[in-house]
């Protein structure tokens, strides 16, 4: 698991391999992540968006960019926490992830961003 903190919001990624969704003889893997977002700021937040980086070994790097995560746009009180499950495919087994989030403070309309730590997305039989 990877964490990082911005101006007062936790983000934890964790990620694993699907093997019973996966086809390796067709250059189809997939993975699954699950992301963590705790506001440990003192306001009242909302995601509004997000914006990731993809980059698939030997392949051509990818960005996917949409409102909120997996349909939602949750609203965070101070110490409140969201976690959601997604998934990404890779062609090669070996990548990465990262970005970020677009945040709004509820009480002035704020707008800023906070980072997602990269993490690293390996099928365990590519570590040989």
């Amino acid at each position: 698991m990877v964490t990082e903190i911005t101006q007062g919001i936790k983000v934890s990624v964790e990620a694993e391999y699907q093997p019973g969704y996966s086809s390796p003889s067709q250059y189809h893997y997939v993975f699954t992540y699950r992301v963590t977002i705790e506001n440990q700021n003192e306001n009242t937040i909302q995601l509004l968006s997000r914006h990731w980086h993809i980059s698939d070994a030997g392949y051509a790097n990818r960005e996917v960019q949409g409102e909120g995560v997996v349909g939602q746009q949750p609203i965070m009180e101070p110490g409140q926490q969201h976690q959601y499950v997604s998934g990404c495919n890779l062609k090669s087994g070996i990548g990465k992830m990262y970005g970020v989030f677009i945040m709004e403070r509820i009480v002035d309309g704020h707008r800023f961003e906070v980072s997602i730590p990269q993490f690293h997305m390996v099928a365990p039989f590519k570590l040989n």
